[in-house]
């Protein structure tokens, strides 16, 4: 069977692996049933979506033609970097780096981080624009994460607070 749509695939077979990891996860956490759903419920039921749902779009991959093939592109390496970057970077800031000795910068700085090095994927950068966006970002979250659900994780840095 020749592959129709390259793009197409390539998607599937992305989906079905990682959805199939995620399945295989998860079924190492307690099940539960439908009614009493335990920690590894909710991950096993999208894990076994996400594989069915890649597996039929790479099956349609291999059935539907298309003019050309839907070739895969050259891998977008820069957004890549920065995307995955400024997740690393807000992970650091919220949990510390306790290996080098660096204490949690907090939910505010790491949200400004984020959008800061996370708008440099993209091929304009204004500065003003990303100030704006991080201002909103910070005060979103602030209200949404600590005011109103709750949660106990660090706002500003320890340095501060300690």
């Amino acid at each position: 069977m020749k592959i129709q749509s390259q793009k197409d695939f390539y998607s599937g077979l992305m989906f079905t692996i990682v959805g199939g990891s995620f399945a295989l996860g998860a079924s190492s956490y307690q099940l539960g049933t439908g009614a009493r759903m335990g920690p590894g419920y909710f991950p096993l039921i999208l894990g076994v979506l996400l594989a069915v749902l890649g597996c039929a779009i790479a099956v349609k991959s291999m059935i539907t033609p298309t003019p050309d093939g839907d070739k895969v592109g050259k891998f977008a390496w820069k957004p890549l970097f920065f995307i995955i970057s400024a997740n690393l970077v807000f992970g650091a800031c919220i949990g510390g780096l306790p290996v080098i000795g660096l204490k949690p910068l907090g939910l505010i700085v790491g949200i400004y981080l984020l959008t800061y090095i996370a708008s440099h994927a993209g091929d304009e950068h204004k500065f003003k624009e990303v100030a704006v966006l991080a201002t909103i970002l910070a005060l979103l979250s602030y209200v949404a994460f600590i005011v109103l659900l709750k949660l106990q994780f660090p706002v500003w840095p320890a340095y501060f607070t300690a």
